[in-house]
């Protein structure tokens, strides 16, 4: 990744540990300040500019030469806020406008799932470098038309799943990498959210109706329908347009997964759950659990993975990886990661034969398993004042822009994340088990 760099620590080092937290510090070079050329600035707009999208905005601005021109929304009222936010831009609610202008090189695609392949490819083919947002595909057939564009076009494509270019799994990566866990066995993650936002209750603003409501721009390709308000601003509790918790969520463990380990993805796909709590009408379960099998590679013997989401935890919100190896497991978020080294001991050291024999005989029967000692344990976490995923992103995604190195998450990376997610909705929703090839990436 561009710009990484990481404070020392080897994982052999733990084997003296016994117990104690060796710390270590992420850090990243600053993104270098001064005048960028006029010829690398990049001229930017926004297809969708509801919450994500113009968050998405407001991180891009931190780079460098990169400049807002245009937003696109379906809704007058987010188009009145772009404007007031920055100033004189163009604003219009048909983004094909957006894609013929000159002064734009890029766009971030922040639209309902639904419309992500068809706005990606059409911006491409007007050669405009993309950023769309997770999932890539509402539907895993989308996935090699979307491919081919990026392709045959040869402009920048970014799936704009932020941990990508975190400092915690660029960590877990090296770490992985060197041998810190041994052998892959077992790969799990969770999801959990807490409160009405993070359940997809957005907001419904007070000014939206018919008239202030492009709504035959948001179906598109979905089915026809009377105006309904909450499909617009509640649009991932519905299949027409979201991919449920599994697009939303799952799609980020893996993308994160998949990087660390280097992973193509899946072969065996099976989930379960339920709508348990928000039964608001949503379409999609609230609680998912998926299962999956991971072939052998030659970057890993095979191994298993099981995720979560639970959009009512009794706790807080909170996610993280786990990988369990031969040797020891990690726990890895985008801002830290805890490797936990594990401490052999033979039990023969401590008992011998025969005093396991006296033990054996006596009214104690057999002694207690020897105790291991408390696993290794090395934490690295991110310096203070660290700028975050998020900004690395697009710092990446500008990069390559500029000839700088390719992303890595672009079109096929995109759908091995986001196909294994997308075949959980077909196992929960068909009830059966789904095959996944992820060498040629289809349905098996």
């Amino acid at each position: 990744m561009a710009g990484s760099a990481f404070a020392a620590g080897l994982p052999s080092a733990l084997a003296a540990a016994g117990g104690r937290t060796v710390r270590r510090t992420l850090s990243r070079e600053p993104i270098p300040p001064g005048q960028v050329a006029p010829s690398d600035r990049v001229g930017l707009a926004v297809i969708g500019a509801g919450g994500m999208g113009m968050a998405d905005v407001g991180t891009a601005l931190r780079i460098p030469g990169v400049e807002l021109v245009a937003a696109c929304d379906i809704f007058d009222g987010r188009l009145d806020a772009a404007r007031e936010r920055h100033g004189d831009i163009f604003t219009t609610r048909d983004y094909r406008e957006v894609l013929a202008r000159d002064d734009i090189d890029a766009v971030i695609v922040g639209t309902p799932d639904h419309w992500h392949q068809a706005m990606s490819i059409e911006a491409l083919r007007a050669g405009k470098a993309v950023y769309c947002e997770k999932p890539m595909v509402h539907d895993i057939a989308e996935g090699h038309d979307l491919i081919r564009a990026q392709e045959e076009s040869g402009r920048v494509f970014q799936v704009g799943s932020q941990g990508m270019s975190s400092l915690g799994n660029e960590k877990a990566k090296e770490l992985y990498e060197q041998g810190a866990i041994g052998q892959l066995n077992y790969a799990e993650g969770f999801w959990a959210r807490n409160d009405p936002i993070g359940a997809w209750q957005y907001p419904i603003p007070p000014d939206a109706s018919e008239e202030t409501v492009d709504w035959e721009r948001f179906l598109g390709p979905a089915p026809d329908r009377p105006y309904d308000p909450l499909r617009v601003f509640r649009w991932r509790n519905y299949r027409d347009y979201g991919t449920g918790v599994a697009g939303d969520l799952f799609v980020h463990l893996f993308s994160s997964l998949h990087f660390v380990v280097s992973s193509r993805g899946p072969t065996r796909i099976q989930a379960a759950g339920g709508l348990r709590y928000w039964k608001d009408g949503r379409e999609v379960p609230d609680v998912l659990l998926g299962v999956f099998d991971y072939p052998e590679t030659d970057a890993h013997p095979g191994f298993n993975l099981s995720l979560r989401v639970n959009f009512v935890d009794g706790t807080s919100g909170s996610t993280f990886l786990r990988l369990v190896g031969s040797e020891g497991a990690m726990d890895v978020t985008w801002t830290d990661v805890v490797l936990r080294k594990n401490v052999a001991v033979d039990p023969m050291d401590a008992f011998s034969q025969e005093k396991m024999a006296e033990a054996a005989a006596g009214e104690g029967g057999l002694p207690a398993r020897v105790r291991m000692l408390p696993p290794a344990e090395a934490r690295y976490e991110v310096e203070r004042g660290y700028r975050g995923a998020h900004v690395d992103h697009f710092f990446n995604f500008f990069q390559a822009i500029r000839g700088g190195p390719p992303v890595i998450e672009d079109a096929v990376f995109g759908l091995r994340a986001a196909a294994p997610a997308l075949a959980c909705n077909l196992s929960y929703f068909e009830d059966r088990i789904v095959r996944w090839d992820p060498d040629a990436m289809r349905l098996a």
